[in-house]
């Protein structure tokens, strides 16, 4: 048996709805406790003399490192006049942002205009969003430190790159939304900024709708909207195109229903003197009922994209003034509407078909203009806006983790073109991706792609990863992973799942993964596991189960329940404390997927899956690897590491429990490419360890 690094376990029993539940590593959520990090330093050096030991371990890092050092580019955007793009080159820890006035000049070079490299000496910092004013001449940049969600403001000036004079403001979960003026921007201005700003695990405070005005403290900021008290209550602008309208939307946590206000913006003065005057409100969707979501504003009319009487989502118009009247020019169809984006005259509509995108070209009145055929089985987004012409149609593949289509609105010509402007090093991987499908615990077929390196006899077992989420309404597709891409060289399978929870075929399949139906999540994961064991893509001894976040807690669930199916678990960032997860930073907000264990029927719900919970000493669980960031403020450490206590006091079998926790990272955004590479070397290493894969030369 493996002798693990010792972990006080402490008598703490709660009441909770007539339970008795323990919580013996209670201590552990105290990240700035001696004890707390003592715990840590001792973890990571355990599981570092494990990994050291992996004689698979240099042949992941030597094929991850020149993965990512591959040169890559990103999805551009467009804003004011504008195209933008971020660009890897492979040796730098984080993207340089470049910045054209046109797509053709862009996809010649561009100028940098953001090198978050320069920020700190260890590639730390990231950018994690900006906006261009509408005069195009400033840009409202955030930056990131450590992965932490919590972002500074800085604004410069586009051409010269240099700072403008200001103190800047402090945020979360908020981008800078210009005003007309181009002097002040919308953001969210959270209650006691400077305490929050610097801790990982306190619930995050009430948070207003505020106008900063350049050259201003953010405590001296407008209130334009002022937070009720209601906690995880979430206020959001933007400015209409023709700059006549703020279109505020406001919305609970991760619930997906939202209202929607408009104020009229008049313009005053000019340059430094200009001041934007917003109007008073004007209802459009004045209760959260369902998702209404604003596209563009025309005139006096919204076209919005709406989940309202059509779970699979329309598009409709609306009239400022004439609260949820609305006209139908998209009506549902057959497959989910994954997105609508403004363009031209018009908009840009994305559909699922079987989870494959399909986009086709809308007049304002919702009459279709015809298809585009894109290459890439992923959809990364449409970049458009409305009075623009030029569209991207971003997408991804295995095989390619960037694929960008130039389409033109109104002809509807579209052409592949290349945003890297330097020539890509190394091959991209060749692999061959099968649909197939899974019988669920209550019948219902769980589609699965079962991607296979090139011309790999599709009958011959294999180890096989195993990849899904099953949650907050978001669509899993078959795109672009460094980590998939070493698994397949190395003569491995992945199988990435469409479970319940997610939004592949509408807001029928995601009721039925979430809060009292979240145990069809879990089932559906295990009857793709046993799928694979059935028609023989694998045998027993070769399947990984691996999510993050939201599929980190599918991982835990899964390996708890269903110990005996998997030979690897790899749980990443995952919400594993069912009962608690809602006192930390923002995780009340994901009541909409999980309930509110405070709630008696809730709490039910969650003690039947809770990870945490459900460990049973005497078991022989999983190898398993436990990954998490040390600065992760949105799913705190927390988490993973009482789950690892937990799992390493438990395991009776021989298999090894590890934690690996990164440094200096979050949950996952702005992580720099060494780290990303180390830590999917270490994660495959542990997998192809421990299920037989010997990596081919």
């Amino acid at each position: 048996m493996t002798t693990y690094p010792e972990t006080r376990r402490d008598d703490l029993v709660e009441d909770l709805h007539g339970h008795q539940v323990p919580d013996p590593y209670r201590w552990l959520e105290d990240p700035d406790s001696v004890e707390t990090r003592d715990w840590v330093e001792r973890q990571r050096a355990f599981t570092e003399q494990h990994l050291a030991g992996l004689p698979e371990r240099a042949w992941f890092q030597r094929e991850l490192r020149e993965l990512v050092s591959r040169p890559r580019v990103l999805s551009p955007v467009h804003e004011s006049g504008w195209w933008l793009v971020a660009r890897s080159d492979g040796v730098q820890p984080q993207p340089v942002w470049y910045a054209a006035r046109s797509l053709d000049e862009l996809a010649t070079g561009g100028r940098v205009v953001m090198d978050p490299n320069t920020w700190t000496d260890d590639g730390s910092a990231s950018l994690n969003g900006f906006s261009v004013s509408p005069d195009g001449r400033l840009l409202a940049y955030c930056r990131s430190d450590g992965g932490s969600d919590w972002q500074k403001v800085r604004v410069v000036e586009l051409e010269s790159g240099e700072e403008v004079n200001d103190p800047g403001v402090v945020t979360k979960f908020s981008l800078p939304q210009w005003l007309p003026d181009s002097r002040s921007f919308l953001y969210s201005r959270y209650a006691e900024v400077g305490r929050a700003e610097g801790t990982q695990t306190d619930a995050l405070p009430a948070a207003d709708l505020v106008v900063h005005r350049l050259g201003q403290q953010q405590s001296e900021d407008e209130v334009l909207w002022a937070n009720p008290g209601e906690a995880m209550l979430f206020t959001g602008g933007h400015v209409s195109h023709d700059q006549r309208w703020l279109v505020v939307v406001q919305g609970w946590g991760t619930e997906r229903a939202n209202s929607i206000w408009l104020h009229s913006l008049t313009l005053q003065g000019a340059g430094d003197q200009a001041r934007t005057v917003v109007g008073e409100r004007v209802e459009l969707v004045p209760e959260r009922t369902d998702l209404v979501w604003p596209i563009r504003v025309d005139g006096d009319e919204v076209v919005c994209q709406t989940t309202r009487e059509a779970p699979l989502g329309r598009v409709v118009r609306m009239r400022a003034g004439s609260p949820d009247e609305m006209t139908t020019l998209v009506p549902e169809g057959s497959d989910p509407i994954e997105s609508v984006t403004p363009a031209g005259d018009g908009f840009v509509l994305t559909r699922l078909v079987d989870c494959a995108p399909r986009y086709t070209r809308h007049a304002l009145d919702g009459t279709e203009l015809g298809e585009v055929e894109v290459p890439g089985a992923a959809d990364l987004g449409v970049t458009g806006e409305a009075g623009v012409d030029d569209v991207v149609v971003a997408t991804s593949s295995v095989s390619e983790p960037t694929i960008t289509t130039r389409l033109r609105f109104a002809t509807g010509q579209a052409e592949r073109i290349d945003l890297l402007a330097r020539e890509a090093s190394g091959a991209p991987v060749q692999a061959q991706t099968l649909r197939r499908r899974a019988t669920s615990a209550d019948g219902t077929q769980v589609p699965y792609w079962l991607i296979l390196p090139e011309g790999a006899d599709p009958d011959q077992p294999r180890p096989t990863i195993v990849y899904g989420y099953g949650g907050f309404n978001v669509t899993i597709l078959p795109w672009y992973g460094h980590g998939w891409a070493a698994w397949l060289k190395a003569g491995g399978a992945v199988a990435i799942a469409n479970l319940r929870g997610g939004a592949e075929f509408g807001q029928a399949w995601y009721d039925a993964g979430r809060r009292e139906h979240k145990q069809n999540v879990f089932d559906d994961v295990i009857a793709v596991g046993e799928d694979l064991l059935a028609t023989g893509a694998a045998r027993p001894g070769q399947l990984v189960v691996h999510g993050a976040s939201n599929g980190g807690l599918l991982v835990g669930a899964a390996m708890t329940q269903r110990p005996d199916l998997w030979t690897v678990a790899l749980p990443s960032v995952g919400v594993l404390d069912m009962l608690r997860f809602h006192r930390f930073t923002g995780g009340l907000a994901w009541a909409s997927d999980y309930g509110n264990p405070d709630e008696a029927a809730d709490f039910e719900v969650a003690l039947a899956y809770s990870p945490l919970h459900n460990v049973r000493e005497g078991t022989a669980y999983p190898a398993t690897l436990v990954t998490t960031g040390d600065h992760d403020d949105r799913v705190v450490p927390l988490h993973s590491h009482k789950f690892a206590a937990a799992l390493q006091h438990a395991q009776a079998g021989e298999a090894p429990v590890l934690t690996r926790i990164e440094t200096a990272t979050g949950h996952g955004a702005g992580k720099p490419l060494a780290k990303v590479a180390d830590e999917w070397a270490d994660r495959l290493a542990f997998a192809a360890h421990h299920t037989g894969l010997v990596p081919s030369a």
